[in-house]
């Protein structure tokens, strides 16, 4: 199946987890995984509507969408963002690039996306990466550390936090995975509370190729989506 396809598959499923969980889909952000992928399958992904793409390597990402963007010059409305690991020393590539660093997930880093975004026109919109599953091995694990970072990130002028992220266990059995997505909704709601009127925390970014209904269920608000949309 093309990508389109695939596409719309995804959307149809979007759309009765929507209906079963009484929510709307504009609430949704549809997110195109590109790791791997060719630059054809991003302008696949590009013409069939997809305007936010994910990428977790700085190099790959700098020569997919450099070419991408000299194909497509009117990227108007399209956000790139970084969901992996993130070393120090990839940070100011990554802070010229990326249009939100999903994966902030230790208090070192902050500082030194601050330094190299304080050139930007605008702050640089980060999510803070939260551990809910034993799988994931990256992720701040202790609430406390979560609030002294979120603290420090709302002191940056550079930096604009925009909410969480996490990755569920990769297993069948649903119940882990639920869990882990109520976790990550449950400290949202911790970080409003001890930071009331102090940042946006409205986003949500959970929910992979094998589990995105159970966290649109679960009130995901961006989901990362890559072997179910190019069919890996």
């Amino acid at each position: 199946m093309s990508v389109a396809d695939n596409i719309a598959r995804i959307e149809e499923r979007i759309a009765e987890a929507c209906t079963r969980s009484g929510r709307k889909r504009h609430e949704i952000t549809l997110m195109a995984v590109t790791k791997f992928q060719e630059l054809r399958a991003v302008e696949e992904a590009w013409n069939a509507g997809i305007r936010c793409f994910g990428e977790s390597r700085v190099q790959e990402a700098a020569a997919k969408f450099d070419g991408f963007r000299a194909l497509c010059p009117d990227m108007s409305g399209t956000e790139l963002h970084f969901v992996g690991g993130l070393q120090r020393n990839k940070a100011k590539a990554a802070v010229s690039l990326f249009d939100c660093i999903q994966s902030v997930d230790r208090e070192s880093l902050v500082p030194e996306l601050a330094k190299h975004a304080a050139g930007r026109a605008e702050p640089l919109p980060v999510l803070l990466e939260f551990r809910t599953g034993e799988d994931s091995k990256s992720g701040f694990t202790d609430p406390d550390e979560l609030f002294r970072v979120a603290d420090l990130i709302l002191g940056c002028s550079s930096l604009k936090v925009r909410g969480l992220m996490t990755m569920a266990p990769f297993t069948d059995d649903e119940a882990p995975v639920r869990s882990a997505f109520r976790k990550l909704a449950k400290m949202r709601r911790d970080l409003e509370q001890r930071f009331p009127g102090m940042g946006n925390w409205s986003c949500l970014s959970m929910g992979m190729s094998g589990d995105f209904e159970i966290a649109i269920e679960e009130g995901s608000t961006l989901l990362r989506i890559g072997g179910a949309l190019f069919g890996g």
